[in-house]
């Protein structure tokens, strides 16, 4: 495996090894002049993205989705959207409706041409169960009633041939009627299976004799009862592209040893009559590692179910209902996945590489606002009582069309707790008794001295401000400061629940070499806070986005905001800090 790290600051071209063989089937004609049923010509290029709807996507099935659907568009083709609905014991419809969602939200749809291109395994139970009898009854397919331990036994390992199962030489005849006897729910669970007869010997373990039915008496969330019989995943996938003239069958690495019998299976489907050639073609890719996260479902899983995240949505997830709820748009997922490019060795892409993406989505496109996390008052001893000044600042600095923001300055404020320093360390030059600093868009003012409790905790800084120093102002030029701090004015801020996430582990390679993930879990990866905001962020919508300046991109949540009364999630700060640590 390499152990390549891709740049997080990189715009070089990402590579795509996948552009390159369509280019070449498209100057070869390869699926031209193709058609369908009703006699409509077939676009060249015809992708699919086919999860198992098992749970929630993550940031590894996006990749997936924006590299097919997306080389669908770049190819004028179009991609289906295919559930693999074989497995019925894990499936369910809360599945399919949040794997729909995220894809929609990614930026895709499977429309093509007004037709509606969203399809599911379980629509094509009957034709699969009709070429398995053809597989039977031409030879290549027969009904094994070994034990799974005889099979387990007789099938060898990478250095020892299998052995033929004593039942795979079975009548024709006598293997098709024990499995419309199987359909017809006669057996238990386990007892007979049918297998694909090809070679025990294969140095491919996955050609030697796979399984292609097995008996499961389990409720379908689309089919019910109907079935009992149901076909393996490597059976039905290519069955399924094949039926739907898919031209591009891309998938992750893993799926490269099963690729022989996906051609073997549609070779002898052909023969058969079933599919007319050029028959669909698999093609493998690396898949998407990202430093500090898990994306194993079973290990997702147990974080949700052992309560150490909030759900599948928790924004500390790298699912993609957890991503878009800590903020991240489709925008930046879109752009971290061309990056990551194509190729097909594995490798690992810091997540930083993603969390750099979300910036330089953001940056340009959010509006700007003042917020405090760790206040501490600071009063202006000689401003005047009960009265306040408009300030004013941009809504965005590199954009001056989209005008300003409005908030007033009175006598008593909420600063940033590390905004002040009773002895300041080399450097420092923010508040420190007789330091002068600029309230950002205020006043310059002159810190005198502060207050503190019975523990000797600092409680409240004083200053006083020049009345003629005001931003904006001529008399602002008389005025030179190398300090700068953000404010609120306690009167009027908004006081709002900030969450602010951090990576999950602590670990780059949490569950690597067998460790237990949740020894590197980060303890520090949530933590909330009392903040206050300028005020016209009472008037924040759910899944809004800010920039609250000095401290990062924010999203007001999609789940816990309310009207008037909005609660922040940090999506990313400002700059990587990890590269510090």
């Amino acid at each position: 495996m390499s152990n390549d790290r891709h740049d997080s600051t990189s715009n070089a071209p990402s590579s795509n090894f996948l552009r390159g063989i369509i280019d070449n089937d498209l100057a070869a004609g390869k699926y031209a002049n193709r058609t369908d049923a009703n006699g409509h010509v077939l676009p060249q290029v015809i992708t699919r993205f086919p999860p198992e709807p098992n749970g929630y996507l993550h940031i590894g099935h996006a990749k997936s989705i924006c590299l097919n659907f997306g080389l669908a568009r770049d190819y004028a083709g179009r991609c289906h959207m295919r559930f693999d609905d074989t497995n019925p014991e894990k499936e369910e419809q809360e599945y399919v409706d949040t794997i729909l969602d995220s894809v929609k939200w990614l930026g895709f749809d499977w429309q093509h041409e007004s037709q509606d291109h969203l399809y599911f395994a379980s629509d094509y139970f009957d034709q699969l169960y009709a070429m398995a009898e053809y597989l039977i009854t031409s030879g290549h397919a027969y009904v094994d009633s070994q034990s799974a331990e005889e099979m387990a036994a007789n099938r060898g390992n990478f250095g020892e041939p299998g052995k033929n199962s004593r039942f795979r030489d079975r009548p024709a005849a006598e293997s098709l009627a024990l499995f419309r006897h199987m359909k017809a729910g006669e057996f238990k669970d386990g007892e007979h299976i049918v297998r694909a007869k090809i070679d025990m010997a294969s140095p491919n373990m996955n050609m030697r004799d796979p399984a292609i039915y097995r008996i499961r008496h389990a409720h379908h969330h689309r089919t019910g009862d109907k079935w009992c019989l149901y076909p393996m995943y490597d059976y039905a996938h290519p069955i399924e592209d094949a039926i739907e003239n898919i031209t591009h069958s891309i998938c992750t690495l893993e799926f490269q040893d099963h690729r022989p019998f996906y051609d073997w299976l549609l070779e002898h489907l052909a023969e058969g009559g079933f599919f007319k050639k050029p028959l669909p073609q698999q093609y493998e890719f690396a898949r998407l590692n990202v430093t500090y996260v898990v994306t194993s479902k079973r290990k997702l899983r147990q974080l949700v179910e052992e309560g150490i995240v909030d759900g599948w949505d928790d924004p500390r997830m790298p699912t993609i209902v957890g991503l878009r709820r800590r903020g991240f748009t489709p925008e930046s997922i879109q752009l971290f996945c061309e990056r990551s490019g194509v190729t097909k060795s594995d490798g690992w892409i810091d997540i930083s590489s993603l969390e750099g993406c979300l910036r330089e989505d953001l940056d340009p496109k959010a509006p700007r606002a003042t917020a405090v996390l760790k206040p501490l008052k600071l009063i202006i001893d000689n401003f005047p009582e009960g009265e306040t000044v408009e300030c004013t600042s941009p809504v965005h600095p590199h954009f001056p069309e989209r005008g300003v923001r409005t908030f007033p300055i009175s006598k008593e404020l909420w600063i940033e707790a590390d905004d002040f320093m009773e002895v300041p360390s080399k450097g420092y030059f923010r508040l420190y008794p007789g330091n002068k600093v600029r309230l950002r868009y205020g006043y310059v003012v002159e810190c005198i001295g502060c207050d503190k409790d019975a523990e000797g905790n600092v409680i409240a800084v004083h200053c006083n401000y020049f009345a003629d120093s005001k931003s904006g102002t001529e008399g602002s030029a008389n005025y030179k400061v190398k300090g700068n701090i953000h404010w609120l004015s306690i009167a009027h801020a908004l006081e709002a629940e900030v969450r602010l996430y951090d990576r999950l582990f602590t670990d780059p390679n949490p569950d690597a070499g067998g460790k237990d993930f949740k020894s590197v879990l980060n303890p520090n990866a949530k933590e909330v806070v009392t903040a206050y905001l300028e005020p016209g962020m009472s008037k924040a919508m759910p899944d809004e986005k800010f920039q609250f300046e000095r401290h990062g991109y924010f999203v007001a949540d999609r789940v816990d905001s309310k009207a008037g009364k909005p609660v922040f999630n940090r999506g990313v700060t400002l700059k990587d800090s990890w590269g510090t640590r």
